[in-house]
């Protein structure tokens, strides 16, 4: 693969971001606020459109976002959708452009995307994100990137814009990647964890509420504990993180574990929970919605 030379970037760089759901939508308004100019495409135009009143150039077409833009921002769900962003965007693009991908997609899909980068001359940053919709929309992030050191001063006020810190990995894409499945990793265990413990406080008749009062303020206690196990009780579910998202990811870990010769029976118990919650209709629901999947048959309905 060869490399392709970093143009000079000016200092407030146009980006184009493809992808608006849940995060990319998150992430143009702090680039927004940090006072970018921004084109933002999604294909379902609907979830672009209010960015508008952000101030926000939503276009009609990838490639019209792209052209022109110093620093490509891809949000997309997985590898595929990516890779057909990039083909849409394709006739948009010139050599030189930064691509930030910032979709959490995979080991192979990121050696995948890596190579479509090279072959369109775009310079690749593999960029995942660890946070959800809150701090997407506070500019709070953390970034984990792995590239080519020459780009760091040109996406350094993108990169600054969607987060509060950045941890660059490695000259080599995939580095970034597999150190966000680590992360996920821990997040997907955690999350069963909540859930299981509610599941149980539910089955023994214990009021929920006690077993939080018990932990908070102690060594096991976390904003995270106190946050999700709040979603579960008061019936608010909308997604920080989608269910069907955190089911994606866990099968992007099991792959990496599998082909690295490691057993994680957690992750997979975690996996086969979000599958039934999905299946009971609970896919676009926060990834908290696991809990229901624990829960007694005939309670399951209520």
């Amino acid at each position: 693969m060869t490399s392709t030379p970093v143009h000079a970037t000016p200092e407030r760089p146009t980006v184009a971001v493809l992808g608006t759901g849940i995060m990319g939508s998150g992430m143009t308004r702090s680039l927004l606020r940090a006072g970018l100019d921004v084109r933002a495409w999604n294909r379902t135009q609907a979830k672009a459109a209010p960015l508008a009143a952000d101030g926000a150039t939503v276009t009609e077409t990838a490639d019209e976002a792209v052209r022109g833009a110093d620093v490509i921002v891809t949000m997309l769900n997985d590898g595929l959708s990516v890779a057909a962003a990039l083909t849409a965007a394709s006739s948009g693009v010139r050599r030189g452009q930064i691509l930030l991908q910032c979709s959490t997609v995979g080991i192979d899909a990121t050696t995948e995307l890596a190579q479509r980068a090279a072959d369109l001359g775009l310079v690749y940053l593999d960029a995942p994100v660890s946070g959800t919709k809150q701090p997407a929309e506070q500019g709070a992030l953390t970034v984990f990137v792995a590239g080519p050191s020459a780009a760091r001063p040109s996406v350094g006020p993108v990169l600054d814009a969607i987060g509060q810190r950045t941890v660059w990995v490695d000259e080599a894409p995939g580095a970034a990647s597999r150190l966000k499945l680590v992360v996920n990793t821990w997040v997907i265990n955690l999350v069963g964890g909540i859930a299981e413990c509610l599941n149980l406080a539910e089955g023994l008749s214990v009021d929920p509420q006690s077993f939080l009062d018990v932990m908070k303020g102690g060594p096991l206690d976390s904003a995270y504990l106190q946050g999700k196990s709040a979603a579960v009780l008061s019936g608010d579910l909308t997604p920080s993180f989608a269910l069907s998202t955190a089911l994606k990811d866990t099968r992007l870990i099991l792959e990496a574990a599998q082909r690295s010769g490691v057993t994680l029976d957690l992750v997979a118990a975690s996996a086969k929970r979000f599958e039934r919650a999905e299946a009971a209709g609970h896919g676009e629901e926060d990834m908290i919605a696991t809990y229901y999947a624990g829960r007694p048959a005939e309670k399951d309905g209520d």
